[in-house]
């Protein structure tokens, strides 16, 4: 194999690649209803940004230890954007 043979391969291989196409997003925004791991608990990462947001709208009740991945980040959504975070 060539070096530009080699290096015409490497290219196509990349461009195929959504994590090296900047240009191609349908891998980087999905409804959380979609997500394969959205029945799961949510993450620490998540609980504890929720409860920051939910103490800084002063809305206790938006926290909930029980809330899934998915639930869990469409509340820090809507929490985000009342907050002015968004």
């Amino acid at each position: 194999m060539t070096a530009k043979t080699k290096k015409a391969e490497t290219e196509t291989h990349e461009s195929d690649n959504p994590k090296q196409d900047p240009k191609d997003t349908s891998n980087r925004i999905k409804d959380p209803k979609d997500w394969t791991t959205g029945s799961e608990p949510m993450t620490g990462a998540q609980a504890s940004y929720l409860k920051t947001l939910a103490e800084q709208a002063k809305d206790e009740d938006a926290f909930d230890p029980d809330l899934d991945k998915a639930e869990a980040s469409q509340r820090i959504d809507a929490l985000r954007k009342e907050t002015g975070k968004d």
